[in-house]
């Protein structure tokens, strides 16, 4: 069995028989339309964010198989709190709070590709990705939260004993709302002091 590997990454739901997919499967014999199918079908639910993508394609039998991959952190972070870019100024300017169930939620899609050894650790690591990105938690700064995290604040949660809540769609348009007008403030560095 010969088989030969292609990796790419592709906006969810967008993916398109033009470069790299198509100019790779064409010499194969491959139907590039029909993998380009099955991929924007398996990753439709990630609409607006990279996905890393492999397709093992058998040459001989001609048969493929696609594996989709998570997208990293910062862009399910981006999705849930409805922005494109994060803070460039993570330290002076907060873009949005977040639940700690939802950054439970993220830890818990994330589980298989983190670095983390358990979802602990998992949340801990989305935690540090929020203070990178100027995101807070639960109106706190995200090491405080990681500090609760490891105290054993949110073990009900992190361990399913307890159900995560969900914001209503009112409440993530407006925290959407808010984040957006966050990320577009005028990030100028203060003006110089003339020297006498």
């Amino acid at each position: 069995m010969a088989e030969k590997t292609i990796s790419a990454l592709v906006e969810g739901g967008k993916a398109s028989p033009g470069p790299p997919l198509g100019p790779t499967l064409g010499p194969m014999g491959i139907s590039a339309a029909n993998v380009v199918k099955e991929i924007n079908e398996k990753t439709k639910s990630f609409v607006g964010m990279t996905v890393p993508v492999t397709v093992l394609v058998d040459t001989e039998t001609k048969e493929f198989k696609i594996t989709v991959g998570t997208p990293p952190i910062s862009a399910l972070i981006k999705k849930q709190i409805g922005v494109e870019k994060a803070s460039g100024k993570a330290k002076e300017i907060k873009i949005a709070d977040m639940l700690i169930d939802e950054i439970i939620e993220i830890a818990k899609s994330k589980q298989d590709a983190l670095h983390a050894k358990d979802l602990h650790r998992g949340v801990k690591e989305v935690l540090g990705t929020c203070l990178a990105m100027g995101v807070t938690v639960e109106g706190k700064d995200p090491r405080d939260v990681q500090k609760e995290v490891s105290e054993g604040k949110y073990d009900e949660k992190i361990t399913g004993k307890t159900p995560l809540k969900n914001l209503t769609p009112e409440e993530q348009k407006t925290r959407a709302e808010k984040a957006k007008k966050a990320t577009e403030k005028k990030e100028e560095a203060p003006p110089k002091k003339k020297a006498n």
